[in-house]
């Protein structure tokens, strides 16, 4: 039995718009309540919210497009002005009918032009005997603009005399929008996360067709028992989906296990789904990478390449400044003679130094070093002389901008700058090859 019912629409058009929007039948069917037939007045403004990737801009090009409803759809990030949003408004609704042509693009400096210009555009088009919708995704930009803009949305049924519904995306609350000065409240609709068991379901739906719909449903449950604690972002779920299916098919295609052999398949599967939570929402490296190397690599849990952090490229003596830098931050100072002289002679181990030496550098963490220090443990380790140059310094100054650098303490100290290594000893191993 459907659960979409509307006497407005065919029943065969409400089961096909059920079957594109899974789990959020309830969502819709209480905006085609709002919404009512085609000639009918609805309701101004609606504010939809929600966390990201709850399927708001989903359902909302879905409903409207199936339906054939007149609407305009506008991304606030992508028209980031006011000037933008409302020429771009314009420009959509005069594409509405393709039997009109297109005409010239008229400028739009403020709302006064924006209401008359909506006008004629209606009038036009031969909209005034239906409902038109003006979609606003990521409707929290509106704050942003001029203070009249949100009010007059929320109030543009009353401003142009029209048939129109403005609604409102979002990922905060309406709270945050309300203006001090009041405004039109709108009609607010929120859409809840996706528990497990609708990812399960949404999820599931895109098995591909050479394998059964359970062989995916079992891949997609074990997917989940290991992302659903960290992420909950259906798009990254899908993502990673597609990305790990070849992997985790390899036993069935090969022969050494069934689809009913989940122990195998696990197995076979857990050290790749470890290794992409590690970089999840990062996307270090392209899909198509991921695919080589995982089938370049013989051993799964040791893919290469992966964490792009260790392979920054910088010039030559920038390398050199990073490795003495974090010999610096980690050693004492009284160690340098020792380290980086050829002929320093004895140095007596007295009792206060290995009390003081039992304890990891690594677990104190980075100690601030000055200028002096730094180059001079620079000098020592470079094979050829390096004469410090304006270029040497410059670099200095690059690296604390990329923040592999921190400076520590005031510019106008009389015995010069101090800074301290922030990156870690991968890193520098990295750098150091």
């Amino acid at each position: 039995m459907p659960n979409l019912e509307h006497p407005a629409y065919p029943a065969a058009t409400l089961l096909h718009l059920e079957s594109l929007v899974p789990c959020r039948e309830s969502q819709v069917s209480m905006l085609l309540s709002i919404f009512g037939e085609r000639q009918q007045l609805s309701f101004p403004s609606i504010f939809i919210y929600g966390h990201t990737s709850s399927g708001k801009t989903y359902v909302m090009q879905t409903l409207l497009n199936i339906l054939q409803l007149p609407h305009v759809f506008v991304n606030c990030v992508e028209y980031f002005t006011s000037r933008l949003l409302l020429e771009e408004i314009l420009i959509q609704l005069q594409s509405c009918s393709s039997e009109t042509e297109q005409t010239s693009h008229v400028p739009c400096d403020n709302f006064n032009d924006f209401v008359r210009l909506f006008k004629q555009a209606v009038a036009s088009q031969e909209l005034e005997g239906q409902t038109l919708y003006i979609v606003l995704d990521r409707a929290e930009q509106l704050r942003e603009m001029e203070a009249n803009v949100l009010p007059a949305f929320l109030r543009l049924q009353e401003l142009t005399d029209r048939n129109v519904t403005v609604v409102l995306l979002s990922e905060i609350v309406w709270e945050l929008f309300r203006p001090n000065t009041g405004c039109f409240e709108p009609f607010t609709l929120y859409f809840p996360d996706y528990s497990i068991g609708h990812l399960q379901k949404i999820l599931s739906q895109n098995h591909p067709p050479e394998y059964s719909a359970d062989f995916y449903a079992a891949y997609i449950n074990i997917l989940l028992g290991v992302f659903y604690m960290v992420c909950r972002d259906l798009k990254e779920l899908q993502h990673l989906a597609v990305l790990n299916f070849s992997k985790y098919c390899e036993p069935v295609v090969s022969g050494e296990a069934n689809e009913r052999d989940t122990r195998k398949l696990w197995k076979n599967i857990e050290p790749h789904l470890k290794k992409a939570m590690q970089t999840v929402y990062l996307r270090e490296i392209s899909s198509s990478q991921w695919e080589r190397l995982q089938r370049e690599d013989g051993e799964p849990g040791q893919l290469k390449g992966l964490s792009a952090h260790t392979h920054v490229e910088l010039p030559y003596y920038s390398k050199f400044l990073l490795i003495a830098a974090y010999l610096a931050s980690y050693n004492p100072v009284r160690t340098d003679k020792r380290f980086f002289l050829k002929h320093h002679g004895k140095i007596r181990k007295t009792n206060f130094m290995k009390k003081h030496e039992k304890t990891s550098n690594h677990l104190l963490g980075p100690k601030p070093f000055p200028l002096d220090r730094l180059l001079a443990i620079l000098y020592s380790i470079v094979d050829n002389r390096v004469a410090p140059t304006a270029n040497i310094f410059s670099q200095i100054t690059s690296l604390v901008t990329l923040q592999l650098l921190t400076m520590v303490g005031h510019n106008d100290q009389l015995d010069g700058p101090r800074y301290k290594c922030t990156v870690s000893l991968d890193f520098i191993r990295a750098i150091a090859r």
